[in-house]
């Protein structure tokens, strides 16, 4: 099969396109066929080797080089044969799930059964690729993290992004109140996605307009905002929760007000999500879409920053 392979960390350039085994499913793993898979942060991390939250990141990707060789924990496809454990899905299943460890980036992939879910019955592959990390982030944050309730006012930082664009959508299904920040050019489509108000980060700062807010939603991390920022802009229950656990580790130990977390994103959250879509309250915001053999191509448009949504990788002519 084909697969994008890298085998030393280092910026896209170590990205080639080759062809490798094709894997074969444990007892509870179902093998599929992938469609489409999507550009994470995750990626960029593991590829780049770099040292996140104490270095576990370090550990799971690799120390002197890559422990996983092909990267994509996004997929949307078709089961084309399960294990003999495996009693939730069967072949031909269309499915979509986010990965605990990468390999996406290549035609096949073998998926614990825990992880997928079917996939939702009014989006193409494209789209299902680019929900499961952004979509079961925005909704973990959002429901599990802090249980946002009817009545609370929310703004999401970073709210064009792949986990902020979901954000935006998903806080709308459980209050009537929110506030999207993002850049110029996407203001328009942070109110089409159901923000009562966008605000332009290059125009105005969220911080010193007066306004407070019951949850601020950080979608985008590594520091650009944090707690200490934000924390006037907070009801006096008021919480930060933010997809950038390394930067409020300390912090959390000592303020219940700040939430720092990771995906973890399992079947029952993409069942969840799929209710959604299903029932035209989310969709997918996909800004590019590449095919498998340009991945290289789809790094550096992601890492010149700021895509609208998600870029996805189409594996289908």
């Amino acid at each position: 099969m084909k697969a994008i392979i890298y085998e030393e960390f280092g910026s896209a350039d170590v990205l080639e396109l080759k062809e490798v085994e094709k894997p074969t499913p444990r007892d509870d793993e179902l093998l599929v066929k992938v469609h489409a898979t999507s550009v994470n942060a995750l990626d960029m991390i593991f590829r780049s080797g770099e040292s996140l939250l104490f270095g576990m990141t370090k550990l799971m990707a690799g120390l002197k080089k890559p422990k996983h060789n092909i990267l994509g924990f996004d997929v949307s496809g078709e089961v084309e044969s399960v294990g003999k454990k495996v009693t939730k899905f069967k072949q031909g299943d269309l499915i979509y799930a986010c990965l605990r460890t990468p390999g996406a980036n290549a035609e096949y992939v073998c998926v614990p059964e825990k992880y997928p879910a079917i996939k939702p019955a009014n989006m193409s592959h494209l789209e299902a690729a680019a929900a499961p990390d952004t979509g079961g982030t925005a909704l973990r944050g959002l429901r599990d993290i802090v249980t946002i309730k009817e009545g609370q006012r929310v703004l999401i930082f970073g709210a064009s992004g792949g986990v902020g664009s979901y954000a935006v959508q998903i806080a709308k299904t459980f209050t009537t109140e929110v506030t999207g920040v993002c850049g110029t050019d996407a203001v328009d489509m942070v109110k089409s996605l159901g923000a009562n108000t966008a605000i332009d980060y290059k125009k105005e700062d969220f911080t010193k307009n007066g306004q407070i807010y019951d949850i601020i939603f950080d979608a985008v991390g590594r520091n650009i905002t944090s707690y200490s920022k934000c924390k006037n802009s907070l009801t006096e229950d008021g919480i930060f929760v933010t997809v950038d656990p390394q930067s409020t580790v300390f912090r959390y130990m000592l303020n219940k007000k700040v939430r720092g977390y990771m995906g973890n994103v399992i079947g029952e959250k993409l069942d969840y999500l799929r209710e959604l879509i299903e029932a035209g309250k989310v969709k997918s915001v996909v800004d590019k879409v590449y095919p498998l053999s340009q991945m290289v191509e789809a790094h550096r448009y992601y890492e010149e920053g700021h895509p609208k949504g998600k870029v996805v990788i189409s594996l289908q002519d």
